[in-house]
């Protein structure tokens, strides 16, 4: 009877220990992808969005990864676990405020662990915006 009751308690204690691991990795995954968002888009600042700017250009050009990958793995060293490797891309939009750098990281080969997720927190990514 005992072996049957640890049985009943063990699976939805373990699902959730499991769950909770796996929800923390995710957690410290978009917080890695926060960090290199950030970087990057003080790298685009220094080496690109202030020169166009005091030469009194558009920064609209300024779409460029102004990090080396070995600067990224030092940043966000979490985010190359397992054979991954995230990217960071910047795009020029228009926002309801005015224009703006779009600078975004993203993990595509990041999957949650538990299936209780679904695809829900898949591929996750963290963005920054530059306006000008």
């Amino acid at each position: 009877m005992a072996a049957l009751e640890f049985c009943l308690a063990a699976v939805p204690l373990f699902t959730l220990i499991f769950a909770i691991l796996d929800f923390g990795r995710y957690t410290i995954t978009i917080q890695s992808l926060r960090m290199l968002a950030d970087a990057s888009a003080r790298a685009n600042m220094i080496k690109c969005y202030t020169p166009a700017v005091i030469a009194s250009n558009s920064p609209s050009t300024c779409t460029g990864d102004y990090l080396a990958d070995a600067d990224k793995q030092t940043i966000a060293p979490f985010l190359y676990g397992a054979g991954l490797t995230p990217t960071v891309s910047t795009a020029a939009t228009a926002t309801a405020g005015g224009n703006a750098l779009v600078v975004t990281a993203r993990q595509t080969g990041f999957t949650m662990l538990v299936p209780i997720w679904g695809s829900t927190f898949n591929a996750p990514s963290a963005s920054t915006n530059i306006p000008y």
